[in-house]
């Protein structure tokens, strides 16, 4: 189980001791996700979180028509899970499913909650991460009234680059909130403009 991935994400907020970083890995779990394949399923209790260490998931919901919005990609370096429902202990909304065949560290909420007992540091580095995760949100919502397809699609470019070409299409227009054909009609005017 390669952990450096996890371990540098950690490091960019806090610094754990050899006695801490042996603490927090001992609670992962490697765990391999094939293509299409859910971590998460839509109305199933939200009891764990997961960092992606290869390959990209997706978070979803589905509308009455069986519409997928799009609400997240979690390549590698990313943290995932259906957080509304882990912090209030109720059924997803959401489907977390793999992208592309996948690599993820796992652990629990239970254990998540332990850890912050016995390394309050550690509570502050999933606060940041949450506050960033929320600002990401709110940021993207304000985008999704404030800003034109275009406009959303180059921010999408901007923030996921690796995954310009290793997503379809279908999904990245679902992220932006436009059908695929958009997507197609906007792509094309953009590489007129340049």
């Amino acid at each position: 189980m390669n952990t450096s991935l996890i371990l540098e994400n950690i490091s960019k907020h806090i610094t754990l001791t050899e006695k801490e970083t042996e603490r927090f890995l001992s609670i992962l779990e490697y765990r391999k996700l094939k293509k299409k394949h859910a971590f998460l399923q839509k109305h199933e209790l939200v009891k764990q979180i997961a960092f992606v260490v290869k390959g990209c998931l997706r978070s979803y919901a589905t509308d009455g028509k069986g519409y997928e919005h799009i609400l997240q990609f979690a390549p590698e370096d990313y943290w995932i899970t259906d957080i509304a429902g882990l912090i209030s202990e109720r059924p997803s909304l959401l489907t977390i499913e793999a992208v592309e065949d996948s690599e993820m560290l796992v652990f629990s909420r239970e254990d998540q909650l332990r850890l912050f007992n016995e390394m309050p540091k550690l509570e502050h580095f999933f606060r940041i991460i949450t506050e960033k995760s929320l600002a990401a949100t709110h940021n993207r919502l304000i985008d999704y009234m404030s800003l034109t397809a275009q406009e959303r699609y180059d921010g999408f470019c901007k923030r996921y680059p690796n995954l310009i070409q290793r997503l379809p299409q279908k999904q990245i227009a679902s992220y932006i909130g436009v059908t695929p054909e958009f997507l197609s009609k906007t792509k094309s005017e953009l590489l007129k403009k340049r």
